[in-house]
């Protein structure tokens, strides 16, 4: 479980409009989206699932520590984009 909330914390969406955006910093808007239409396959959709559940539980600080060394949180609030 330690390495997939790493993984949360680190990986970068590999496509769509928040291409290049951590996981964990995805807007739940676009979370419940995902949950809506089907998670991807793999990886990645379990990644987004537990993402959600993060979000929703209001638990995505707790993630802070595991991104990667040098790393700031990218998430300010709500993303003008949504």
């Amino acid at each position: 479980m330690q390495e997939l909330l790493k993984k949360l914390a680190r990986q970068t969406m590999p496509f769509g409009k928040y291409s290049g955006r951590v996981l964990i910093d995805l807007p739940e808007k676009y979370l419940l989206w995902f949950r809506r239409k089907g998670f991807p396959s793999g990886e990645l959709g379990t990644l987004l699932a537990l993402a959600l559940e993060i979000h929703s539980n209001g638990q995505r600080r707790l993630l802070d520590p595991l991104r990667a060394p040098g790393s700031a949180a990218q998430f300010s609030g709500d993303d003008p984009r949504d």
